[in-house]
């Protein structure tokens, strides 16, 4: 029964001695049944006794995704066996701090050498460029040429050449590398600071060139500044520090500048070599930590975990025992007990741990026991809401339900095959692939959901073949059962046939399974189809929602509550019945009234009435408008009764509503003394139904509440409108969003010609 009702749950009193808790809440972590409550919460989360250790946890998962960081960026694959270590012993932390500050001081140790190392190639890089680029600028000006005289005068004005035309001119110059893309408000810069007096000549760098810091690919440029006096020197000095430019000292004469290249280049090819034995190092201390940086994670995390435990507990005393308080599923018990005595055993102590059931009337936490295939559903389950303790669990029906209601809807044999292929891959590599730990949450989702849509492919696949329905085309697996008995003629000089399913020369018999391909052609496929599958849809729906109507009860006799059953299950049903389920009743009495091959014309398909219309017509209390030859009702006293129907139907919504709180507020005022009186072993199965009938008094009793026995009857009010109106919205709404679909066909079926 545990799966069809959330696990029955204890409170329980557990005792452990000092040395022993540690191991003996790291074997029950291992087991994952119980749920601690925190016994000091009034006191502050850093002033709790295992603070430290939880500090030391912090710490040591700094270093350890410092590591995973560094690991990842070199491409290292990191080795995941699947398996699940045991969470190590206390006196095991000061070797796992030891070894992972050793790792991270080696790790930031080699990233700085690295780092440095890196910035001096850059800048030998950097220099062997400008070197080269800036040759031919010198070259120029030695000899002489028409661009070198044209950059003197714009240089020098006029009255300075002539008193200077005697002797050479000698200009200063600065050599540097900036970012390409600074370059034009560079120039702009330097034209606007100098006003036109400096001559910039600048020559891109082909290849990118690695930035230290960021290990970002960067396209610089070679520039050289040419100009003349102190003045301007300092000026463009300032202006290339501003634009974050790297100034190079660079000779004037042709021998020095070659000596310098000879020298830059031996420097580099030095450093090639000690960078690749740097880079070689690192690799082997990060494949080293690669190995083992998963366990490490899960034993840091178990550590923290035992310790974030540990401070739910309270101290006795004699400070050597500690005490806690969890909640414990009741068929566990003996495994909890087992687990207690391995880790006695595993911490040697010779105390073994006590632990004692409590009674309480406070409500238990709703457990639900899964696997892999259930979990999926759980989930999906919880996500609207998770019920409350010993209710009925939706998950084992929707297992069924939800999948073959969206075959329902959605059936293709086409897309069924290609959604359960998919699925079908998941489920058999579901252990390879759940050992790759994916970070991508939409990954995750369809990963976690996989049964799910594996039973939707294959349900989408049998309603695809229900529908005879392959990526909108249709198989001919048997041959159409469908006869032409027109001649050539008829058929070559009509644009539609009609063909008759009450003649056999027309029809022989129904097809084997599905429908028959001949729809396929049909011009009233579509108007067929539609209704079909919508009416489909409509019976199963008012069903399943009778079905969960039906679950409700089965709670309220579980938890004895008669005024539950009274005021809010009966209202229920008989709202629902009396509208959507005898919306259904009309189609199979017009399925079972009306046929094609009936020689009554008032029980033919020309008188059929539509099921949405006459619905509609029956909630605004409308009489349906049928040709004259057909009858006004499809039994008699149909009128009479819908109205009945709707009017009674109208009346449990104030009855949901107002007749729940109202018994409570009556109940309080007869019996306030019995407020405290007993039924404790019904409130403790029954957890927040308030108030039940007495079966000795046959009348209204209170039984105390989990929380607060004096609860404000306003909140109650409040809660029961809120739970009515979800009711008959969610209701009215469900059977909506399938009507919507069915108007759209017969709205197509109108405008067809």
């Amino acid at each position: 029964m545990s799966l069809f009702r959330s696990e029955d749950m204890a409170l329980c009193q557990l005792f452990l001695q000092s040395e022993a808790a540690y191991s003996c809440v790291s074997e029950l972590g291992e087991l994952g049944l119980l749920q601690f409550r925190d016994l000091n919460p009034d006191v502050n989360a850093f002033q709790r006794k295992f603070v430290n250790e939880v500090r030391r946890c912090d710490e040591m998962e700094r270093k350890l995704r410092y590591l995973e960081k560094e690991i990842r960026k070199d491409g290292i694959p990191m080795l995941d066996t699947g398996e699940n270590p045991e969470a190590p012993q206390p006196r095991e932390m000061i070797d796992l701090e030891a070894t992972f500050e050793k790792l991270e001081n080696e790790l930031r140790e080699v990233n700085q050498n690295a780092e440095a190392l890196k910035r001096n190639y850059l800048e030998l890089t950097e220099l062997k460029h400008i070197l080269r680029k800036t040759q031919v600028f010198f070259d120029e000006q030695e000899g002489g040429s028409s661009a070198t005289e044209s950059m003197t005068r714009a240089l020098i004005p006029d009255d300075s050449i002539a008193r200077q035309a005697a002797g050479p001119v000698q200009l200063g110059f600065v050599a540097g590398v900036i970012l390409r893309e600074r370059i034009p408000p560079f120039e702009r810069m330097l034209w606007r600071a100098c006003r036109g007096n400096v001559f910039l000549r600048q020559a891109e760098i082909e290849t990118p060139l690695e930035d230290p810091a960021t290990s970002d690919q960067v396209h610089k440029s070679v520039f050289i500044i040419f100009f003349q006096g102190d003045q301007l020197k300092s000026r463009v000095k300032k202006i290339c520090e501003g634009f974050r430019a790297t100034l190079y000292p660079c000779p004037e004469a042709p021998s020095d500048r070659r000596e310098m290249a000879m020298g830059v280049m031996t420097r580099i090819e030095d450093l090639n070599t000690v960078l690749n034995q740097t880079q070689d190092h690192r690799h082997r201390v990060l494949a080293a930590a690669a190995k083992n940086i998963t366990n490490w994670f899960i034993k840091v995390r178990k550590i923290k975990a035992i310790y974030h435990t540990l401070n739910l507990f309270n101290l006795d005393v004699t400070q050597k025992c500690l005490i806690a308080e969890c909640w414990v599923p009741t068929e566990d018990l003996e495994q909890i007990q087992l687990a207690l005595r391995r880790g006695t055993e595993r911490s040697g102590s010779s105390v073994p741990p006590i632990l004692n059931r409590m009674d309480t009337l406070e409500n238990p936490p709703t457990y639900n026991k899964t696997n892999k295939f259930t979990s999926g559903f759980q989930h999906l389950v919880d996500a609207y809401g998770v019920a409350s303790y010993r209710e009925a669990n939706p998950a084992p029906y929707t297992i069924i339900t939800f999948p073959f209601l969206f075959a329902v809807m959605f059936g293709d044999l086409g897309h069924g095959i290609l959604m359960a292929s998919f699925a079908a891959y998941l489920v058999i590599k579901e252990r390879t692939l759940g050992a790759k730990k994916i970070q991508s949450d939409v990954w995750n989702i369809f990963f976690g959901g996989r049964y799910i849509i594996l039973l939707m492919g294959l349900f989408s696949m049998y309603t695809g073949m229900m529908y005879n329905d392959v990526f909108s085309k249709s198989l001919n697996i048997f041959g159409s059962n469908w006869r032409n008995n027109y001649d050539e003629s008829t058929l070559m000089n009509s644009k539609a046939l009609q063909l008759d399913p009450n003649s056999t020369a027309y029809f022989k018999y129904p097809y084997p399974f599905g429908l028959d391909p001949i729809w396929q052609v049909a011009e009233n496929k579509i108007i067929f189809l539609n209704s079909y599958k919508m009416k489909i849809s409509i019976i199963f729906g008012v069903f399943h929602m009778l079905f969960g109507v039906l679950l409700s009860l089965w709670n309220h006799v579980y938890f004895r509550d008669r005024l539950a059953i009274m005021c809010e299950f009966i209202p229920q049903i008989i709202f629902m019945c009396f509208l959507f389920l005898y919306m259904v009743l009309l189609m199979f009495i017009k399925w079972v009234n009306y046929s094609a091959d009936t020689i009554d014309v008032k029980a033919g398909p020309y008188c059929a009435p539509s099921i949405l219309i006459t619905f509609i017509n029956m909630v605004l209390f409308k009489s349906s408008k049928n040709p004259d030859v057909c009858d006004d009702w499809m039994y008699a006293g149909q009128g009479f009764l819908q109205k009945l129907l709707v009017v009674i139907a109208l009346l449990c919504v104030p009855v949901m509503l107002l007749a729940k709180p109202i018994m409570i507020m009556r109940a309080r005022k007869q019996h306030q003394p019995l407020m405290n009186a007993g039924h404790t072993n019904n409130a403790a199965e029954n957890g927040d139904a308030g108030y039940q009938l007495d079966d000795s008094m046959q009348q209204v009793q209170p039984v105390p509440a989990h929380h607060d026995e004096e609860e404000d009857i306003t909140e109650i009010f409040i809660h029961q409108g809120i739970h009515t109106i979800e009711y008959v919205l969610g209701s009215v709404s469900h059977t909506a969003s399938y009507l919507r679909l069915w108007a759209l066909s017969l709205a197509h079926a109108r405008k067809s010609p």
